[in-house]
């Protein structure tokens, strides 16, 4: 009965890992807050680079941002990536139209979230 209940549980999880889906032209995702100092699958630029460029060095201003999947990329290994570019149509930071990210692993680790 334990095997089962394992069995159960184990196909329903992977169920809900795929269901997340394939990312598409023109899906609109929310980037959420990083879990650590910085966003490890959201190529956001460093926080030198931003005082380089004379921006605030902090990544409060994207956070809660609407970005729209405007390209889609896979890798050699089957990774997929995605430029995302800002709903509103304005700049990440001031500067960047588009940003790259690795889309499986940017919403596993909560970085980027689904409308």
């Amino acid at each position: 009965m334990r095997k089962l209940l394992f069995t159960a549980c184990l196909s329903v999880f992977t169920m809900a890992l795929s269901a997340q889906g394939t990312p598409e032209i023109g899906d609109q995702l929310i980037v959420n807050a990083p879990t650590g100092q910085k966003y490890n699958h959201v190529k956001f630029p460093k926080l030198n680079f931003l005082v380089k460029k004379g921006k605030i060095a902090n990544y409060k201003s994207v956070q809660g941002s609407e970005v729209v999947v405007s390209d889609i990329k896979t890798c050699n290994k089957g990774t997929k990536y995605v430029i995302l570019e800002k709903k509103d149509g304005s700049k990440f930071f001031g500067y960047l139209k588009t940003v790259k990210a690795n889309y499986d692993a940017s919403i596993n680790s909560g970085e980027l979230s689904v409308i």
